[in-house]
C-alpha cells in the first residue's frame, strides 16, 4: 500500500511541479555553468547504491574542494544555489527517485556510503525500508549547515554527534512506521517549510529590546480595560452618565 501511495504522489507530484522545474533550469544555468541536475551516489533499501537527484545548489568541482556535508555559508555554494537550499526546492528532483522505486515520501534520509559504513549495523535495520525525502531528523536538523558552521571540527560534529542522533530517531521511525505516522510527518513538513521563522524571530527580537515599554503600554490598557468593566458589572452595563465623566478624556 505504502509503495502504491508513494507511485500516486509522486507522479502527481512531478506533473504539479513541471512548470516551476522548468523556471529552476533556466535560473541554473543562467546561474553557473554546468547541469541543472546533480546526481550522487547514497546507500538505499537493503544497503543497495542509487544515484539521488537534486538540482544543482554548487559548483561543478564542489566535491573536490570540499567535504560530503555543507557548512553555514559554503563557498561552494552558487547564489541560485542558496535559495534552492533555503526554500528545500533542491530536493523536488527526488519525486522521481520515489516514483522509480528507490526512496519514499517518507524515511529515513539517504546517506552517503561512507557514513552508512561506520554505523553499518544499524542501517542494516533502518535500512529494511526505503529511504525517504523527509523524516522526523529531516525537521529536526532543517538548519543542519548553520548548526555545524558553529563547530570547530563541523565533520568530526556531524560524524558523532549529528549522525548518531538522525540513526536514533530513524530507527524510532522503523518501529512506528505507518500510513497514519507518515501522514503526520508529511503535514509537520510542509508547516516547517511554509512557516516564516527568520521574521517572527527578528519580531519577537525587537519586542524584546523594548520590552519595558511594552509591557508599560500593555498594563496601562489592562488597568484601564479593568476599571470599566468594573463600572460595566456594578451598573449592569449601563454606566449612569453622573459617572461617565470619569471615562472621558479632560480638556
Amino acid at each position: 500500500m505504502k509503495r502504491l501511495l508513494d507511485f500516486l504522489f509522486a507522479a502527481f507530484g512531478l506533473l504539479l511541479v513541471a512548470p516551476l522545474f522548468a523556471v529552476v533550469a533556466v535560473a541554473i544555468r543562467l546561474d553557473s555553468p554546468g547541469p541543472v541536475f546533480f546526481r550522487q551516489r547514497r546507500m538505499g533499501r537493503h544497503l543497495k547504491p542509487f544515484n539521488i537527484l537534486k538540482f544543482r545548489t554548487m559548483v561543478v568541482n564542489a566535491a573536490e574542494l570540499g567535504p560530503g556535508i555543507t557548512v553555514g555559508k559554503d563557498q561552494r555554494i552558487t547564489r541560485v544555489g542558496h535559495f534552492l537550499r533555503q526554500t528545500k526546492i533542491d530536493e523536488l528532483p527526488q519525486l522521481w527517485n520515489v516514483f522509480v522505486g528507490d526512496m519514499s515520501l517518507v524515511g529515513s534520509r539517504p546517506e552517503l556510503e561512507q557514513y552508512v559504513l561506520m554505523y553499518a549495523q544499524d542501517y542494516r535495520t533502518i535500512l529494511k525500508a526505503r529511504p525517504g525525502i523527509t523524516d522526523v531528523a529531516s525537521i529536526v536538523y532543517r538548519d543542519e549547515s548553520e548548526l555545524l558552521a558553529q563547530s570547530k571540527d563541523p565533520e568530526e560534529t556531524y560524524v558523532h554527534v549529528v549522525l548518531p542522533d538522525k540513526i536514533r530517531m530513524a530507527r524510532q521511525y522503523t518501529r512506528d512506521a505507518s500510513l497514519f505516522h507518515d501522514f503526520k510527518l508529511i503535514l509537520a513538513t510542509i508547516v516547517y517549510l511554509t512557516y516564516p521563522d527568520q521574521i517572527f524571530d527578528r519580531v519577537l527580537a525587537a519586542l524584546a529590546r523594548r520590552r519595558v515599554v511594552i509591557t508599560a503600554i500593555v498594563q496601562a490598557g489592562l488597568f484601564a480595560a479593568a476599571n470599566v468593566l468594573a463600572f460595566q458589572l456594578r451598573f449592569d452595563g449601563t454606566i449612569p452618565p453622573t459617572f461617565e465623566i470619569t471615562f472621558r478624556p479632560r480638556d
